[in-house]
């Protein structure tokens, strides 16, 4: 597919390197633009000769983004779950207009879907990495592909707010929209400088971000790696697993009544966030939790925690609201 161009480098770090000065213009794809593009993602560099027209999104993540710099209209097709609490009307309205390849996950929350399916619509750029469809399998048909840095295979990266700054800057150069990107970078900073303000200072109150298993089994926890351990911060919690330098991990109860985290945040993909609460408190052991016997339990959609994303910063207001005040 011509315009794009893969190359693998050692890089791990999302950086951006533009091969030839800015240009004006409407439109992103005039001669004179900027392009070629290079970002390095995942460790692959990933050159643009012009700015994408045909975007499939196989993770919600990139949404946000898109839409703070007017490209919602370039995504073509798009497949997994994109819950109705993450948007505001307006994006709502863009996401109804693309079509719906498939919502599909196995039970881990993992989106199913073929190769064949992906490539049929002819996409200049697939956003979002899943199980079957990696970098290498679509590079292999000249389909490149850009992940969420903080959801790149193997990432130890220790995630903050800054992240989603520069990602955002990142999609502003391969589509154009660099002073789009400035001025979204400014109504986000805004915004955290505002609730951080609301926020206060440390409460000294501990915390913990979960993900349980619906119906029982396996809970997870969320380390240093994690965007949940910044948002715990910046909301003036401590993070009870602040020591764990993994992104996330298996918790037994016994585990977390050792730490017995004052707040929870439970995540979780789609559903009833009764029953997401439930797969926590349910578990033996559990009442006997001081978040759980005050009834300091929040349940969350996974994006607006995790990866980095302007919806970390709605989850983050979302959090210092919930909590404000509460003993």
């Amino acid at each position: 597919m011509q315009g794009v161009r893969l190359a693998v480098t050692a890089a791990v770090s999302v950086t951006v390197l533009l091969a030839a000065a800015c240009g004006g213009g409407d439109d992103p794809r005039a001669a004179g633009d900027g392009y070629p593009v290079t970002v390095t993602n995942c460790g692959a560099d990933v050159t643009f000769d012009a700015a994408p027209q045909r975007v499939v999104l196989l993770k919600s993540a990139a949404v946000p983004y898109l839409h703070a710099l007017g490209m919602m209209d370039r995504v073509t097709a798009r497949a997994g779950q994109y819950p109705k609490e993450y948007y505001d009307a307006a994006t709502l309205a863009e996401l109804d207009r693309i079509p719906l390849l498939t919502d599909k996950t196995d039970t881990s929350g993992h989106l199913q879907i073929s190769k064949e399916v992906v490539i049929s619509q002819q996409p200049d750029l697939v956003l979002g990495q899943v199980d079957n469809l990696s970098r290498d399998t679509l590079s292999a048909v000249d389909i490149p592909l850009l992940e969420e840095p903080a959801l790149c295979p193997g990432s130890t990266a220790v995630p903050t707010f800054d992240d989603i700054y520069s990602q955002m800057q990142t999609y502003g150069k391969v589509f154009g929209r660099e002073a789009e990107a400035t001025t979204a970078v400014t109504a986000l900073k805004d915004r955290m400088a505002s609730v951080r303000a609301k926020a206060g200072q440390s409460s000294g109150r501990t915390a913990a971000v979960l993900y349980p298993t619906v119906g029982g089994g396996t809970t997870y926890a969320y380390g240093t790696a994690s965007m949940a351990h910044p948002q715990l911060e910046a909301a003036g919690f401590r993070n009870v697993f602040g020591d764990v330098r993994e992104r996330v991990f298996e918790v037994t109860v016994e585990e977390l009544l050792g730490r017995n985290p004052d707040v929870l945040i439970l995540l979780y993909g789609d559903g009833d966030p009764a029953a997401v609460e439930r797969g926590l408190t349910g578990l033996p052991g559990a009442q006997n939790l001081n978040a759980v016997r005050n009834g300091n339990v929040m349940t969350q959609l996974f994006n607006f925690t995790e990866p980095p994303t302007p919806l970390s910063i709605d989850g983050l207001e979302r959090i210092v609201q919930r909590f404000q005040g509460a003993p």
